[in-house]
């Protein structure tokens, strides 16, 4: 891993305003650049706003596709990569909550949410791919909000070779200090059980389909303390340097370094377990 610099989002993502939203996007991208920033992540289905109502089909986009193309746009000149989530429109009548990796030179890839919540069943597919992507010299990952509960994905990217694992969000209700209370019971483990920084960002306001985001974005070391965080109902960026010195610090430290000592022999668990309702 090089040293970089990375800037999380704290927008408003409202649904169906695409245009938009591009266009405040725009924003956010110079804002970044004038801070030096290298890799920019926006919350979960930032661009298309998040939705399980039926509508979300309307505003659902291949890729590549119109949002992908302004993406490219948008970080075409500029020495960055954007991270933006979206609807995507997928075969045979499937939609993803995806999040893409947009670079300058117009090449695009793609995220599709792994762990569907229970109230998103219905109305997303699952993603079956677990990607790494890479620009200045890092290797990272991408999760989507309920993704995050699940620690064998983080693992799984961490084996293959994370450097940084990116968390957006689209999690409404409550403060952002609710919010903050409520990672800080499993974000600051995805980033010291695997030796990774973690970086999370959440929308904020109104989606205008009676969902209200708290804000926050928030950024953890390997040694699993917070180094930087964002809370309240404004707008803004969460600009944080990532340094190798500390994550070779931990890797290279024997007793806070786990993942090359798993026994993975003994973890090969199988089968299902139901739901339980009361």
């Amino acid at each position: 891993m090089k040293d970089i610099r990375i800037a999380a989002v704290v927008c408003r993502s409202p649904v169906n305003q695409v245009f938009k939203t591009l266009r405040r996007m725009a924003v956010w991208v110079d804002k970044a650049r004038d801070e030096g920033v290298d890799i920019l992540c926006f919350p979960e289905m930032n661009v298309t706003g998040y939705s399980i109502q039926k509508e979300i089909r309307k505003v659902a986009e291949v890729i590549p596709g119109p949002i992908t193309e302004t993406l490219m746009e948008l970080a075409a000149g500029k020495d960055m990569v954007l991270l933006a989530g979206m609807a995507e429109n997928g075969k045979k009548g499937r939609i993803y909550s995806s999040h893409v990796v947009v670079r300058r030179d117009g090449e695009v890839g793609v995220y599709r949410k792994i762990h569907i919540a229970p109230p998103e069943e219905g109305f997303f597919s699952r993603g079956n791919r677990i990607p790494l992507f890479e620009a200045h010299g890092v290797n990272f990952g991408i999760q989507l909000c309920y993704d995050a509960h699940f620690p064998e994905l983080s693992t799984a990217m961490a084996v293959k070779g994370a450097d940084v694992v990116f968390f957006p969000h689209a999690s409404p209700r409550g403060t952002s200090k609710d919010k903050y209370r409520s990672w800080m019971r499993h974000l600051p483990a995805r980033a010291f059980d695997n030796g990774v920084y973690v970086v999370a960002c959440n929308p904020v306001g109104g989606n205008g389909e009676g969902l209200d985001y708290p804000g926050l974005a928030l950024a953890i070391g390997p040694d699993g303390c917070v180094m930087a965080k964002r809370l309240g109902k404004r707008e803004g960026l969460l600009v944080v340097d990532l340094k190798k010195s500390a994550l070779d610090a931990v890797r290279s430290h024997r007793m806070r370094y786990f993942l090359p000592h798993r026994r993975t022999t003994l973890f090969r668990i199988s089968g299902a377990l139901k739901s339980h309702k009361a």
